[in-house]
């Protein structure tokens, strides 16, 4: 069983010189500030979160395997994280407190990124190349669904257990034929460091066969319970941050670059644009607003989740998902 950490949930901080309060919520992402956490520092910056009367501090991550358990030990009481990754985590610990509660990458991100140059055009091409995988990284955990989905021998693909720092640079010297990752990551990382983007093949996943969603804010369920209009607040003022970076990419990525300022401008507006056109703002989330599930697809991911999973107890969608702190004034809806 799971064992709750001693660490205190969120506190009530007092605002100097206010009677009222602000709510501490403390976001554990699931990486590194780059491109796509813009949205979250737009929030912060445009006031949307001190609107709700929430103080909130963005904190880096080194994958989803790193942010669930920030979340689920109470050690921060919001988080993003793949939920694929989560729904074994809370397979594998029954009764953790944690929840995802908003999608944000309703289209994955997860890829396989491949040199052409090294003969990795398509899944098939995989076969008999070395494939760099981190072991916490969230397209890796998808990679045997992937796998089963596109009949590929497994035993034929050799894997090169790699860091994320070098996941990338060994991509770029020839050392793997391909990594998996989040496709806006690698592929503009490995640019970066020289590569030509026409040697470069991105796989998405979703296009291939697999059907999951992807990284969703996370939360404490102990914390909810506590505290429901301060999630549902948190959960809006997101949306709001992701509406007004829709609007304006370019201020998105100026507020990143106050907490980045060693970042690549440019490269980091390119990737916070395909991770808004290829994975947020897809044509589901225009007809039905940021945040929910499709109930269906949502029960036909976990189907897919046992292809290559052996589940320890009994799966069930409503473990995984509730969108019972999601607001329901329209400020979800991303037209």
């Amino acid at each position: 069983m799971f064992h709750r950490s001693l660490a205190p949930l969120a506190a009530t901080l007092l605002m100097t010189g206010a009677a009222a309060a602000q709510t501490s919520m403390p976001f554990a992402l699931d990486w590194r500030f780059e491109g796509p956490a813009a949205p979250y520092f737009v929030a912060v910056d445009q006031g949307h979160f001190e609107a709700e009367g929430l103080e909130v501090e963005v904190t880096a991550g080194e994958g989803s395997l790193d942010a669930i358990p920030k979340v689920a030990t109470g050690a921060f009481p919001v988080g993003f994280a793949d939920i694929n990754s989560l729904v074994r985590f809370l397979d594998q610990n029954p009764g953790a407190p944690v929840i995802a509660a908003m999608m944000v990458y309703d289209k994955p991100a997860f890829a396989v990124i491949g040199r052409k140059s090294l003969g990795v055009s398509e899944p098939a091409d995989l076969m008999d190349k070395v494939l760099g995988a981190p072991p916490p990284d969230g397209a890796w955990a998808q990679f045997p669904i992937f796998a089963a989905e596109n009949d590929l021998d497994m035993d034929r693909i050799t894997i090169e257990p790699v860091g994320f720092p070098t996941r990338e640079p060994m991509l770029a010297e020839g050392k793997v034929a391909a990594v998996t990752g989040f496709s806006f990551t690698s592929y503009l990382n490995t640019m970066r460091l020289g590569v030509d983007g026409d040697d470069l093949s991105v796989i998405l996943m979703a296009d291939h066969g697999v059907d999951l969603y992807g990284n969703a804010v996370i939360v404490n369920t102990d914390f909810a319970a506590e505290n429901p209009e301060a999630v549902t607040g948190f959960l809006r003022a997101v949306a709001a941050g992701w509406k007004d970076t829709a609007a304006d990419p370019e201020a998105a990525i100026a507020a990143l670059g106050s907490r980045n300022p060693g970042m690549d401008a440019d490269l980091e507006l390119q990737r916070l644009t395909l991770a808004m056109e290829q994975n947020v703002m897809t044509e589901w989330v225009t007809e039905n607003g940021m945040g929910n599930v499709d109930p269906d697809r949502l029960a036909n991911a976990v189907e897919q989740i046992k292809l290559t999973y052996e589940f320890q107890n009994e799966p069930d969608p409503a473990l995984y998902f509730s969108d019972a702190w999601l607001p329901d004034d329209g400020s979800l809806t991303m037209d």
